[in-house]
């Protein structure tokens, strides 16, 4: 199944990339999206292993099921005052 992961801010500057495509095997969560791309190198495995995550819209955990065509938002902390 492919998956769209979009990064955000600081997650978007790290990676370098906006967005990008992953194949993954069908059963898949979240958790192995991130695996997958932490292998791709290293900007990639400079992601936490644990992000927040939004899929489809909605917050989810990483153990949360993947489905072909989920798009899946990096969503980077942010600092206020």
């Amino acid at each position: 199944m492919r998956v769209q992961a979009r990064f955000f801010a600081a997650y978007r500057e790290l990676t370098g990339a906006s967005h990008t495509e992953v194949d993954l095997p069908e059963g898949a969560t979240v958790a192995d999206l991130i695996d997958a791309l932490r292998a791709r190198g290293p900007s990639f495995a400079a992601l936490p292993p644990k992000p927040a995550v939004a899929v489809n819209l909605e917050y989810a955990p990483t153990d949360a099921g993947l489905r072909d065509g989920d798009e899946v938002a990096f969503i980077p902390p942010v600092a206020g005052g």
